[in-house]
């Protein structure tokens, strides 16, 4: 699929969402089948994380069991197929980050699903990732960071937690924007690249605030900017990207698709059921333990967001020369 078709779905997409309000009543009975959050990755992980979190508390406002099942595998593949295996009748439903609709496209030359069997629902939160740069490089400021990478092209190497990711995608989006010339190391996920970071085998990474937030007690790393539009609660006094680079937003928006063919109606009445549940306070407060922000956008608002991102990326990979794999 072209870029410029997949440009014209996510607009369709948009403008779609746009009158799942006018859909026809929905009964009371729904949902009346336990619902299935479809994770495409392992346990653990950041849309795992959410989907507990809200999968629990959605629960007990719908009397219904949700179960969290993790189908990791074919780049986001073996979560479609799971969720195309059955009816559209709104009781699965895929709880990602984003990877699957608006970044995989542009990093994978081919892939094994399309993202037309794919309408998006709800989004639940974000994820601002931190900057963050070990000790041993002599900078403390998102501005000494700045001007010592330009002073030093080349100098400076980074992890991440592999190729096409957000923390990679983020990292290639700064240096594109502001000149940087940095060497890239990837990890397989956080779970290596992190460790990477701390032992100061690289010298920078983005990670999320939990994972790093010991270590920046310890003053072994320095927290330097989020890549989320604006600050985070979880650290105030570290500005946001968008703050040296203008428009900068790379924070991923973890969110709810339901599969081609679903009720406008059901996914209105679980886009409503999350919008709210991501209002609550024990929620706000469960999902900053894990470095999660509450979203809450229902249908068109998510496609509009997923087509920034998907702008966004597009530019980011052209910058970076990156070619699908």
């Amino acid at each position: 699929m072209t870029l410029q078709h997949r440009r014209v779905v996510l607009k369709g997409l948009a403008a779609t969402a746009a009158t799942l309000s006018a859909g026809p009543a929905l009964s009371q009975a729904y949902p009346s089948q336990p619902i299935r959050f479809i994770i495409p990755a392992g346990a653990g992980g950041l849309p795992d994380t959410v989907a507990r979190i809200t999968g629990r508390r959605l629960q007990e406002k719908v009397g219904q069991s949700v179960v969290v099942e993790n189908k990791a595998g074919g780049n986001g593949a073996v979560s479609v197929a799971a969720l195309m295996s059955g009816p559209p009748d709104g009781t699965a439903f895929i709880v990602q980050d984003g990877s699957i609709y608006a970044i995989n496209p542009h990093i994978y030359a081919k892939m094994a699903y399309s993202i037309t069997d794919l309408l998006p629902t709800v989004a639940i939160a974000q994820a601002p990732l931190f900057l963050a740069v070990h000790q041993k490089v002599p900078v403390k400021t998102m501005k000494e960071f700045i001007d010592y990478a330009k002073a030093n092209p080349g100098k400076l190497n980074y992890g991440s937690s592999g190729v096409g990711s957000t923390h990679h995608l983020s990292m290639e989006a700064l240096a594109s924007s502001l000149g940087l010339k940095m060497t890239h190391i990837p990890f397989k996920g956080t779970s290596e690249s992190v460790p990477a970071l701390l032992g100061g085998h690289v010298d920078l990474a983005f990670s999320a605030y939990p994972s790093l937030s010991g270590a920046v007690g310890s003053k072994s790393i320095t927290l330097l900017a989020t890549n989320g539009a604006k600050r985070s609660a979880m650290a105030p006094d570290v500005p946001a990207v968008a703050e040296f680079i203008p428009g900068f937003a790379f924070a991923p928006t973890i969110g709810v698709f339901a599969r081609v063919g679903t009720p406008p109606a059901m996914m209105q009445k679980i886009a409503d059921e999350v919008a709210a549940i991501v209002k609550e306070p024990e929620i706000i407060k469960q999902f900053a333990t894990a470095g999660i922000e509450p979203a809450g956008g229902g249908p068109a608002e998510y496609a509009a967001e997923l087509k920034r991102e998907d702008e966004r990326v597009a530019k980011t990979v052209a910058a970076a020369g990156l070619k699908p794999q």
